[in-house]
């Protein structure tokens, strides 16, 4: 996908499109980090440290309860 800059007031914006911001679960409201490699820009939402622990503790339960069917499905 290519995008232009947008003029706005004395800057440039860059418009995202619905779609990527409901695949990323971002809104108006979501902080953003903004980093670059010396080549590109690199935009990621700030997640809350307890997401993570969660996410990290639910997938310890399903590869727990389904380690075997998950190797099988893996060969």
């Amino acid at each position: 996908m290519r995008k232009t800059l947008t003029k706005h007031g004395k800057s440039l914006a860059l418009v995202i499109d619905k779609p990527i911001l409901e695949l990323l679960g971002v809104g108006a409201d979501t902080p953003l980090e903004i980093t670059t490699n010396g080549d590109a820009l690199i935009i990621q939402p700030i997640r809350a440290p307890q997401r993570q622990v969660r996410l990290d503790a639910s997938l310890e339960r399903l590869n727990r309860q389904f380690a075997p069917a998950l190797r099988r499905l893996a060969e």
